[in-house]
């Protein structure tokens, strides 16, 4: 297996050393450890298998490496996930590499989900990411930021073509606090950036349109608590959110199978712990909303008996989000 990450680390890994990074210097030529085998080991240490390893390019064409992780070497695309990092992206920076562990440690909880990559916010919408082109690039349209591009779908088990094409912008001054402009370490807070942007009715989902914009600034990041926060949340909410959560990603995408309740990607956009959640999903399983094992739930006809909420909760939040803010987005006028 060495041998073979080798010649693939060969393969995949031209002379860079004169490319300009912004954030760290290319990666030597003479590391004893490469990247491949980096993110082997640390698959390993997350119980997670790489199915496949290919090339790829960023925004602007420079190459990365793009890595098929999954629970099971025998696990189908659905329950796989798509790990893309810039081909000289250096583990020997500190801290980097455990950071890098613990993503792909939650993200092997997530690949348990029916849906991995669904998720719900607070307004009540069911959601799914996709497409996201890491790591970030400089923006094109002369502003100090840098840029990520993905696809948010509404997932609400109909085959809704709805969806939002978005552009999310970090500031250079919210990138210093950023371990690196790479996936494992800004996927988290940009999806769930995401999610406080539709809740606020700024994101538009339809069948086609421009990219729109999602900005990450400062404002959600305190320097003094060194942490995130996104949304205010008390009991009642938190419990309200776990149980759309289940309904939607349980009882209707996943037929009744159990998902993660103590996802700490949901805890930092509550502005809350993992142990809250578990906490409050305790309580709905009090409630019969819920059946719990351990860190995950299932719905109950209890909680689908309120389909009828849920779904006007969703066209509710639809609503909100046509606004007539975007109009100019629509005839193409955006900067990004």
């Amino acid at each position: 297996m060495l041998l073979h990450d080798l010649a693939l680390c060969s393969r995949l890994s031209p002379i860079l050393s004169s490319r300009y990074n912004l954030f760290w210097n290319p990666m030597p030529a003479n590391l004893e450890i490469t990247l491949v085998a980096n993110i082997r080991s640390a698959a390993r240490s997350a119980s997670l298998s790489v199915l496949s390893v290919d090339s790829g390019s960023d925004f602007n064409g420079h190459p990365t490496t793009r890595f098929r992780l999954a629970s099971t070497p025998e696990a189908s695309a659905e329950s796989s996930l798509l790990l893309e990092l810039s081909e000289t992206f250096d583990f020997h920076k500190p801290d980097l590499l455990p950071e890098m562990t613990s993503h792909l440690r939650e993200a092997a909880h997530r690949l348990r989900n029916p849906r991995p990559d669904a998720y719900v916010t607070l307004a009540g919408l069911p959601v799914r990411f996709g497409s996201f082109a890491w790591p970030f690039h400089r923006s094109t349209s002369g502003a100090d930021t840098y840029i990520v591009h993905g696809t948010v779908h509404l997932d609400d088990g109909t085959g809704s073509p709805l969806h939002a094409l978005v552009s999310a912008s970090m500031t250079v001054t919210f990138a210093e606090i950023v371990p690196a402009p790479e996936q494992p370490y800004a996927e988290t807070f940009i999806y769930n950036a995401v999610r406080k942007t539709l809740d606020r009715g700024q994101l538009e989902m339809l069948k086609s349109g421009n990219r729109q914009p999602v900005p990450v600034t400062t404002r959600y990041y305190s320097r003094w608590q060194k942490k995130f926060f996104f949304t205010d949340t008390d009991d009642n909410s938190r419990m309200e959110f776990l149980a759309l959560k289940t309904y939607w990603l349980s009882g209707v995408l996943g037929n009744g199978r159990p998902v993660w309740i103590a996802d700490p990607r949901d805890a930092q956009y509550l502005n809350t712990t993992v142990e809250e959640l578990s906490r409050m999903a305790a309580d709905l399983s009090r409630q019969g909303q819920l059946a719990i094992d351990g860190e995950y739930a299932s719905s109950t006809p209890t909680l689908m008996a309120r389909a009828d909420e849920y779904r006007a909760k969703l066209d509710a939040a639809l609503a909100v989000t046509r606004p007539t803010f975007n109009e100019e987005m629509r005839a193409g006028h955006t900067n990004m």
